[in-house]
């Protein structure tokens, strides 16, 4: 496994990382809570020391997974990073989206970082995940109701409180990132990243290049899309959100296999999965620093974590980025 570190701070992430939304169940058709926990352990075993995962995730099983998962090993080699910013319960904020929760119940999710929402959240996550401090906390959403100033100086007090080590963002552009930076000293921002979605290239890589920012790429494999197991004619199971994303239009699907039947002979020749391939391209991209990658069971994330020994040349990676040209970004 590779270790790189992130932005200016003295933590150290695994480049691949283990992304538990799925472990939650929630939007992803289930979960299998002792596959889910084996899956973080065996990940662990194979050098995945971070995991990422967020309250909203299961609306609290996703957090909790991971911390039944992580029960008795050394803290100290463990970097939790979670989130916070999106409710369930109230109506506070603003609205974002209907959902469902796994019991098959009516969910409506609001964006809300209002300091009292902060820090009650924080304590329910340290409480959830069995420790008393986590590594890196991130603003999942921003709050358009709340100042950027006031969520900042909840998570500055709960550095100064020790219950956080480090302050990120998620899908923060990178005006609101300079924002956020006048209030507390940001090390990370974690946004959607893959081959056929490189919008953050424009602006947010280059602003996270020049002021020494991590980016932790979200959905690199584009949920699945990019593994070559989605085919045409494809039936997700109930409850599963990417049964209507458009990611995975008819269209979509053609295109994405199309264009990953050009790089599988890359793949083969090194005897390793496309998922290994797109994983690897990820975080040889300028200003990634890690990749997130989910799995629902211990294979799918030993696999994931075999993607940090792959070794792609400079003509590799030129012939991959040749080929992207041809792909419509979604």
């Amino acid at each position: 496994m590779e270790y790189r570190k992130l932005g200016e701070s003295d933590l150290e992430l695994s480049v691949i990382t283990f992304g538990a939304w799925a472990a939650g169940g929630w939007m992803w058709g289930g979960t299998e809570r002792s596959e889910s926990v084996n899956a973080i352990r065996e990940a662990y075993e194979a050098g995945v020391t971070t995991i990422d995962t967020a309250p909203v995730y299961g609306q609290g099983l996703s957090e909790e997974i991971v911390g039944e998962a992580i029960k008795g090993l050394p803290r100290d080699k463990v970097q939790i990073l979670t989130k916070y910013g999106l409710q369930w319960g109230d109506q506070r904020g603003e609205f974002y989206f209907n959902s469902k929760d796994n019991q098959g119940k009516d969910l409506a999710i609001y964006k809300y970082a209002g300091r009292d929402g902060v820090i009650k959240e924080c304590e329910t996550s340290l409480r959830l995940l069995g420790t008393d401090y986590i590594d890196l906390y991130q603003i999942h959403w921003n709050d358009p109701t709340t100042p950027i100033t006031e969520t900042m100086e909840a998570v500055e007090l709960l550095i100064q409180q020790g219950k956080v080590r480090y302050a990120g963002v998620c899908n923060y552009n990178a005006d609101q990132m300079m924002e956020a930076e006048n209030t507390v000293k940001l090390v990370s921002n974690q946004v959607h990243y893959s081959m056929v979605n490189r919008k953050i290239e424009e602006v947010v890589v280059p602003h996270c290049i020049a002021n020494k920012k991590s980016i932790l790429a979200y959905s690199p494999m584009e949920r699945g899309l990019l593994t070559g197991k989605i085919k045409p004619g494809y039936v997700f199971p109930e409850g599963d959100h990417r049964s209507g994303n458009k990611s995975f239009s008819p269209e979509n699907i053609v295109q994405a296999n199309s264009f990953l039947d050009k790089i599988k002979h890359l793949a083969q020749e090194k005897g390793v999965s496309i998922g290994q391939l797109v994983l690897r391209w990820t975080i040889d991209k300028p200003g990634i620093t890690i990749a997130l990658a989910g799995a629902r069971n211990a294979e799918q994330a030993i696999q994931n974590a075999g993607a940090a020994d792959i070794k792609l040349s400079a003509e590799e990676m030129g012939y991959i980025n040749m080929q992207l040209e041809d792909l419509v970004l979604f």
